[in-house]
């Protein structure tokens, strides 16, 4: 069954962070199937919960391929700039 992974960035606190995380991130979805980006960063707005910077929209062929995806040595290593340079939500669901 499909599934999707939302990532709902809050904040940028270090930019250079953020360019080393935008380096390394596309290369870590190499070699997993995915639909990449079925929307990156366009307009957004929080109709409920806290303001929201952008929005991505990630599609797999399965919960357990985007699971791996997000496990992956390759997508831990570009996280942790991540983590350092922003403030993000990530959700894993499955769809129909």
């Amino acid at each position: 069954m499909t599934a999707y992974i939302v990532a709902i960035r809050h904040n940028v606190t270090d930019p250079d962070e953020m360019k080393v995380y935008g380096s390394l991130a596309p290369a870590a979805g190499a070699k997993f199937p995915s639909k990449k980006n079925l929307a990156a960063y366009g307009k957004c707005e929080a109709l409920e919960g806290p303001p929201v910077q952008g929005v991505v929209l990630i599609e797999f062929p399965t919960y357990e391929e985007a699971k791996a995806w997000y496990d992956s040595p390759e997508y831990q290593k570009a996280k942790s700039h991540r983590i350092k340079g922003s403030d993000y939500q990530f959700i894993l669901f499955e769809g129909k």
